[in-house]
């Protein structure tokens, strides 16, 4: 695990939204990327995390083409890492701030996942914070590690 992404699970929700704000969108992933839940919190919602990361969701594999910061992604979930859930990727503004960030719209590429969005912003090279959104209403935090970019 990236040392950053090793501080944003010791981080409260305040200070993780303080990361991302004062983050800028960035170039947008285009390869293969290892995910990490994070919930904020108490003890419990950690352990609730860590359940997920080992069990249901890995990370993303972008593919970005023409025109640029634009493409797909598909979720790496189970521990084997099958892909599954495609979403759209594009800039446009936070829902969190107004600013310019990184979308992962689910809302016509999946049935299940239709009222999720993703944001997220590069924080440093090769890492992200991301927030989850259903509806408007935001459920957790996540970050992406650039583990093999496309050639």
């Amino acid at each position: 695990m990236h040392p950053s992404v090793a501080k944003f699970l010791e981080m409260s929700q305040a200070e993780l939204d303080e990361i991302y704000k004062g983050a800028i969108a960035g170039v947008v992933p285009d390869g293969n990327t290892r995910g990490t839940a994070i919930v904020g919190g108490s003890l419990l919602a950690k352990l609730y995390a860590r359940v997920a990361n080992l069990f249901f969701w890995q990370g993303k594999v972008f593919d970005i083409f023409c025109p640029p910061d634009q493409g797909i992604l598909i979720n790496k979930v189970t521990p084997f890492s099958l892909t599954f859930v495609i979403a759209k990727v594009y800039k446009q503004a936070s829902w969190l701030d107004g600013a310019e960030t990184i979308v992962i719209d689910y809302s016509t590429t999946s049935f299940f996942a239709k009222k999720v969005r993703d944001e997220i912003r590069q924080v440093e090279p090769g890492v992200y914070l991301g927030k989850v959104w259903w509806g408007k209403k935001r459920i957790l935090d996540f970050a992406l590690e650039v583990i093999a970019e496309r050639p």
